[in-house]
């Protein structure tokens, strides 16, 4: 058994059918990106991440956002030590291998954006001083649906910077039933067992960067982007930045099925959660998911040889 399969394995221990998620959550990882959680509290988001840090062996970092966090919770900040004469820099809960962003629609603006520069550049600058995040580098963030209580939507320059969004879902009968059986025997995320060494995570990452794209599956990622930017119903389409995510993750999806190379059904398994979060719709759009199935029906589909 592959070390990814086992950790498919291990995680699914504690996040019970919803096996979709789980391994969409894996590609994002082994990209290189970070994960949006969007759903209702209570259908085990932050479960997702915990056993993920734990079938990693992960630092992981849980910070729970309201309106009252700083930007200095968030990166750190300087004080002055008596004795030296100098400031010393302490540490905010970011400088983690994975960092745990509970409800981060509930944050201000001003707090929200003391992520942006740790999410695409793995590091952070305080008082002009720039420190590095540990390596690897995760942000797992969850966020309650729009209009929910207390909370605002998530500006368009952070929400480029997921990789995905992804949506657990109310689990079927049968899971849930499973899920209960399994909470009276133990607490779910003790069952889970580290499966690599956060190394391994590098190399696999590095595996993952160096899959082979031909020119001819450049050309439809491009493509398929394209139209989103076109489109009647899209105000705002995806961005490149969209675009070399969509080829990260399309090699993600190779890399689990055992090929070192890309094919045009990698592209489609993981473009709407790659590019859906990132459009902005107009009003007369039914919702990104459809409009982005459209699109791959229309796109020309490159023939492999």
């Amino acid at each position: 058994m592959s070390k990814t399969v086992q950790i498919v394995e291990e995680v699914k221990k504690a996040v019970v059918g919803k096996d979709d998620v789980i391994v969409q959550s894996l590609m994002a990882i082994l990209a290189g990106g970070h994960i949006l959680l969007e759903d209702v509290p209570g259908v085990g988001k932050t479960t997702l991440a915990l056993a993920f840090a734990r079938a990693l062996a992960l630092d992981c970092r849980r910070m729970q956002f309201t309106p009252d966090v700083l930007p200095s919770d968030i990166t750190g900040f300087s004080i002055y030590r008596k004795e030296t004469g100098e400031m010393e820099y302490q540490p905010g809960a970011v400088l983690c291998n994975l960092f745990l962003a509970d409800e981060l629609n509930r944050a201000t603006a001003r707090t929200q954006s003391a992520l942006l520069e740790a999410m695409e550049e793995k590091q952070v600058t305080v008082d002009g001083v720039t420190h590095a995040v540990p390596r690897p580098f995760v942000v797992i963030a969850t966020q309650n649906p729009t209009g929910a209580s207390g909370t605002q939507l998530l500006p368009d320059s952070q929400m480029d910077r997921f990789m995905v969004r992804l949506s657990l879902g109310y689990p079927s009968a049968d899971a849930e039933l499973e899920l209960l059986r399994r909470k009276q025997k133990s607490a779910l995320l003790k069952n889970v067992q580290q499966v690599m060494e956060r190394r391994e995570l590098l190399v696999l990452r590095k595996e993952v960067r160096t899959l082979y794209i031909s020119d001819s599956v450049l050309r439809y990622i491009v493509e398929l982007n394209a139209a989103t930017r076109e489109h009647a119903d899209v105000l705002q389409g995806a961005s490149p930045r969209a675009t070399v995510a969509l080829a990260q993750m399309a090699r993600a999806s190779a890399f689990l099925r055992g090929r070192d190379y890309v094919t045009p059904a990698d592209v489609q398994r993981v473009y709407c959660c790659t590019i859906g979060h990132r459009l902005r719709l107009a009003p007369q759009a039914e919702d990104a998911d459809s409009l982005l199935k459209e699109i791959l029906r229309t796109v020309s589909v490159p023939q492999i040889r």
